[in-house]
């Protein structure tokens, strides 16, 4: 890629790989070709048996973030959070409220974000029609959306390639170099959000392998 510079890659194979990684629920953590994450909680919980595993490292904007993800189990979801910040504030300065992986903590509480939602197997209304959605907090807003053509867990052979590129007021999606959507904020919902943290969450009980994340910074 010649107009993007790596500015962080990680193997995602080992414990060491994701020493200082941040948690926010219980997430159960194993590795077995990648990172594999599913909830250490009981499903019985509902929605405070889901979690967030976040980066420990602040990344500025106009990035491109690359992984790899193969689904285990389902049903379940899968998100991945990005320019998240605490309103004003590093999103781990201790005097924000606690989080604990409750979705409306993360949606519509004291801290501003993207996430895109992929692999919606959770309920049956998403499974009926399988998008992939982009969210913008705080406030829950829904800002762009597209077909999700990742198969059952039964039908995948291999890892899948996602990416997105996180660019002043655009966002882009891709599967395997296919792409999703393209977002250009408009202002509706406040102006773009810029740097900030990314992080991994999931719905119980999903389980799932992630491998080979990297996160490119554009050049000037």
């Amino acid at each position: 890629m010649k107009q993007y510079r790596l500015i962080y890659e990680n193997p995602l194979q080992t414990p060491e790989d994701v020493a200082g990684f941040i948690t926010e629920g219980n997430p159960k953590i194993s590795f077995d070709g990648g990172l594999v994450l599913t909830n250490g909680d009981d499903e019985s919980l509902g929605d405070y048996a889901h979690f967030l595993y976040w980066v420990p490292q602040k990344f500025p904007d106009r990035i491109r973030i690359e992984w790899q993800f193969k689904p285990l189990e389902e049903p379940g979801l899968c998100m991945m959070f990005f320019s998240a910040m605490g309103q004003e504030k590093d999103l781990f300065d201790p005097s924000l409220p606690e989080r604990n992986g409750y979705y409306p903590q993360y949606h519509s509480g004291a801290i501003d974000a993207y996430h895109i939602s992929y692999y919606r197997r959770k309920y049956a209304t998403e499974r009926c029609f399988e998008t992939c959605n982009l969210r913008k907090s705080h406030g829950f807003h829904l800002v762009a959306q597209g077909a999700d053509p990742l198969p059952g867990v039964a039908d995948v052979l291999e890892f899948y390639q996602l990416a997105i590129e996180k660019d002043g007021n655009h966002v882009r999606f891709w599967m395997n170099d296919l792409l999703l959507f393209s977002y250009e904020e408009d202002g509706a919902y406040g102006p773009a959000l810029a740097e900030g943290y990314i992080g991994f969450r999931q719905m119980a009980p999903m389980k799932a392998c992630y491998k080979d994340l990297k996160v490119y910074q554009k050049e000037e």
